[in-house]
This record gives structure tokens, C-alpha cells and sequence, in this order.
């Protein structure tokens, strides 16, 4: 959920013609030797908010340029040294464009995973608020088409030349009016994004950031602006006056009373506009690691369990996460995202009952309590198991209480508080009557149903007879992602 530098504290001078600035935006982030040499913004001891041109790489003073390595900050790239020390009137700096209009949309791609997404909703409004609060500006979310600002939550490189970090670092960036992707706001998912605290990134403070980069706004030279390219946790989130002055130089004054918003224009062909190309989707061509997700709809998974009362699969390193019975915002996503350490592709896991979350990768297994990991890779000889490996593993009964793993037709009990299987030597999978003798996961229902997957079909066993219900297997790209075919039946899906 992107909820301050300068080589000197004098005041900045400007023409009174707006900056233009060369295309900043297409230096590659992660290509840049060093951070810019830091100034009075770091002395904030705030984190850093994108690597920036080489010629502020080459500038003095190292012992200070490293004390800003690896400090969070925004990934809109600073301007030129020469730029920055022309005439100094004052600290807030244009980009060279602006919205020829007041009255503008916004829309949502994907949501981070930590937040639910009417909080995400919520704090781009605030954002957006901080904003309008002192202009003549308006700001309307849309769900669908294009938008004047386009909000997505994305990882590594996602098509456009500067990809994000994974956590720290880079936090977000954004595109100014007037240039080829104008409006497009991108936040790093693997960013810890929280709300109103500093456990985490705070998703107000960087989206409001962003969206001055949006209106118009370059990095201000003010430590303490809003427009610092330095990440600091402040609150209440507010505008200093170097950002009121800066916003109202591009917009003007809020009149009062303000006349209430117009309608927004429906997105559509209603007139041509300069933008980049749509935002990428899942499947374009530019968009490297989201290319590359299995399809729910065309996949056989390789684990599934129930985690927190929500249900994961996981296929080739990634997880969908579904609650409810509805695939979350953000997903699917790395396995990665959640737990760090994992192996690129699973065999099984579940949640024991002290809600620890157990993985199996062939002959190994990890142990992590939440997102932290307690234990592995450890080798499953430790269980008392001699197999090659576990192909799926369900907790059932009663909170969790009976575990049990499966491989090529056999199966093993095993218990948590011993460790250890309960023999050795394990009993036929025919004990599950009409379970296959091939099972690549399975996990258990909020019912007390379990559910063994195999390709990309299940079946749902039934625990008061013990046997597989009629009607089995049904395709789990149908019940569960809602892919094309036959409805599913009400009483099959996983609730």
C-alpha cells in the first residue's frame, strides 16, 4: 500500500519560466553506482524516500553520500546539481508541466496484501485531500477504464524502466503531467505498508508524495516539505508552506466557498489526451515477473492449505490467497512476499495447531510462526519419515488437531508435539474411500470437510460418512477462481 536533498539550506531562485527537465525518468534506478551525496534533508535522520543522474554520483564528500545507502526514499529521480544551484528564491521546484484541467480521476489497479482495501481507498483519498484541500482541485475515483491517475501496487521491474527493490529503498514513483506515461503512480508491493504508525512504511505519507510528483511537482529542496525525496514518519500528515506555495503556483488558490465538483468525464474516447500505452495488464509483454504467473484457470497446484481461516495455493512460487471465497486484491503474488526463505516451488503445507505454518519442498521442510521463520531447511528424516518427500500434507478434525502427509498412494500420521510420525511405516490412501491414489494437496474447510487436489481437479471428502461426496471431482479453476465453464454448485464451494 509510494501509508527530505540539496548540497546546501540556502534558498533556491528560479526563473520565472518553469524548469524543463531532460526525460530523468528514463534512467534505469538499479544502474546508478551511488546515492546522491546527502544534504540537509538527511540530517532529519528521516529514511530516504531512486538513484538519480550520474553527475550527482560523482559529486564530494563520501562519508555523507554513504550515510544515505539503503535509506528508504521516492523513486522520482532528483534534479540535476547545475539545476539545483542556479538563483535562489525559492525551494520548490516544478517538473516543467501541469493538469490543463481541475476536475480529475483516479483508479486503482491492485491493492498491497497487508491492508484491507477499503483502508487503501481511504488513505488515496486523504492523499488526494491534502491536495485539493488547497487548490481548486477535485479528485473522483473510478473502478474500471482508464483514469487521469492510474494507482497500482507492483514489484521488481513492471515496464517502464524503473524497477522497484523489494523492501526499502525504493518505495514508489510517479510521472508528471505532460510526459510520455503522465498520471501512472506505482508503489513497491514488497514494501511493509501500514497506516497511521512506523512499524512499516506509511502508505498516506508516500501516496501523498507521489501525487505531487503527479500534479506537477518536483523533489523540493526543503528538508521538512512534503516534496522531500526523503521518507521521514510524520504526523499529522500536512503541507508545509513550501509545498502550498509550490501546488498554488502550478493551480491557484481554494476559493471560498468552493463550488462542488463536477462531474468527471466518464473515461473513454471523449477526447484524445497524451498518455503512455494503457497500464500494463497480467500477460502484456512488458510486465517480466507478472508474465510469468500460472494461470489459476490452466494449472495443476503444487500445495494448498487453509492459514488463518483463509485459504493459500501455491503454484511454481506463487500463492493466491482467497477469503471468503474470494481471491484477495494483489493476488496471486509471491510466496516469497509472506515467507522469505522458501524455495521456489512447493510439495505441501499446512498450519498446525499452535498456527504454525509448515512448507515441504522434497526432502526438506521450514517452519514459520506468521511470516518469521523458526526452523529450515531441516530434512524430513527428522519426522521419522524416509520418504523422498511429502506430496501433501492436511491438518483435520478438530482444531487442526490430526496431521497427516501423503505420497504415491500412502500416508503417515504425524504429530506436532512429538514431531514425529506415529510409524514409520505408512497405511494405503485406499483408507480414504474414493480419494484418489495421487494427491498433490489438500486442506480442510471451515465445515470440517477436506478437500485432495490432483491436476486441476478436486474432491471433497466428506467426514461423517468418510468418504468422497457424489458428484467428484469437480475443477477447481471453475469453484473456486470462477474461470469459464459450468457454474459451480452452492453446496461445493469452500466457505
Amino acid at each position: 500500500m509510494a501509508p527530505a536533498p540539496a548540497r546546501s539550506r540556502r534558498p533556491l531562485r528560479l526563473s520565472g519560466a518553469l524548469i524543463l527537465l531532460p526525460l530523468l525518468l528514463s534512467y534505469p534506478v538499479l544502474a546508478r553506482p551511488a546515492p546522491p551525496p546527502p544534504d540537509s534533508a538527511l540530517r532529519e535522520h528521516g529514511r530516504q524516500l531512486e538513484a538519480v543522474p550520474e553527475a550527482a554520483a560523482s559529486e564530494p564528500e563520501v562519508p555523507r553520500r554513504a550515510a544515505a545507502r539503503g535509506r528508504p526514499r521516492c523513486g522520482v529521480p532528483d534534479l540535476p546539481p547545475g539545476l539545483r544551484l542556479q538563483n535562489r528564491q525559492k525551494r520548490f521546484v516544478l517538473s516543467g508541466g501541469r493538469w490543463e484541467k481541475v476536475h480529475l480521476t483516479y483508479r486503482i489497479l491492485r491493492f498491497p496484501w497487508q491492508l484491507l482495501k477499503e483502508q487503501v481507498r481511504q488513505m488515496m483519498a486523504e492523499a488526494l485531500g491534502v491536495w485539493s484541500s488547497v487548490t481548486p482541485l477535485t479528485f473522483t475515483e473510478v473502478q474500471e477504464g482508464r483514469a487521469d491517475i492510474m494507482i497500482d501496487f507492483t514489484r521488481y521491474r513492471h515496464g517502464d524502466n524503473l524497477p522497484f527493490d523489494g523492501p526499502g529503498g525504493i518505495l514508489a514513483h510517479a510521472f508528471f503531467p505532460k510526459t510520455h506515461r503522465e498520471g501512472d503512480v506505482h508503489f513497491d508491493y514488497d514494501e511493509t505498508w501500514t497506516i497511521g504508525n512506523n512499524l512499516g512504511t506509511d502508505l498516506l505519507q508516500v501516496a501523498a508524495h507521489e501525487f505531487g510528483h503527479v500534479l506537477g511537482l518536483q523533489h523540493s529542496t526543503e528538508a521538512k516539505a512534503l516534496m522531500s525525496p526523503f521518507y521521514t514518519f510524520r504526523y499529522p500528515l500536512s503541507l508545509s508552506p513550501d509545498d502550498r506555495r509550490g501546488i498554488q503556483h502550478l493551480y491557484g488558490q481554494r476559493l471560498a466557498p468552493q463550488p462542488g465538483p463536477e462531474t468527471p468525464p466518464a473515461p473513454g474516447p471523449a477526447g484524445p489526451r497524451s498518455r503512455a500505452p494503457p497500464t500494463p495488464r497480467p500477460g502484456d509483454t512488458d510486465t517480466n515477473e507478472i508474465s510469468l504467473e500460472p494461470d489459476a484457470c490452466d494449472t495443476d497446484f503444487d500445495a494448498a492449505a487453509t492459514i488463518r481461516g483463509e485459504l493459500f495455493f501455491f503454484k511454481s512460487g506463487f500463492v493466491w490467497r482467497l477469503r471468503g471465497g474470494r481471491l484477495q486484491p494483489g493476488y496471486p503474488a509471491l510466496a516469497s512476499r509472506h515467507w522469505q526463505g522458501l524455495p521456489a516451488s512447493l510439495d505441501a503445507a499446512f498450519e498446525d495447531p499452535e498456527g504454525n505454518i509448515w512448507f515441504f519442498q522434497g526432502s526438506q521442510y521450514w517452519v514459520y510462526a506468521g511470516e518469521q521463520r523458526l526452523l529450515g531447511p531441516a530434512p524430513l528424516s527428522d519426522l521419522g519419515l524416509a520418504s523422498p518427500g511429502v506430496q501433501a500434507a492436511l491438518a483435520w478434525g478438530t482444531a487442526r488437531s490430526k496431521i497427516y502427509f501423503f505420497h504415491g498412494g500412502s500416508y503417515w500420521r504425524f504429530r506436532t508435539s512429538t514431531r514425529r510420525v506415529d510409524s514409520p511405516s505408512p497405511r494405503r490412501t485406499t483408507d480414504w474411500r474414493g480419494v484418489p491414489a495421487e494427491i498433490s494437496a489438500a486442506f480442510q474447510d471451515s465445515h470440517g470437510y477436506a478437500y485432495f487436489l490432483h491436476g486441476g481437479q478436486y474432491w471433497k471428502f466428506d467426514p461423517v460418512k468418510v468418504r468422497v461426496l457424489e458428484g467428484f471431482p469437480r475443477s477447481i479453476g471453475q469453484d473456486f477462481f470462477g474461470c469459464a465453464g459450468p457454474a459451480p454448485l452452492a453446496s461445493n464451494a469452500f466457505l
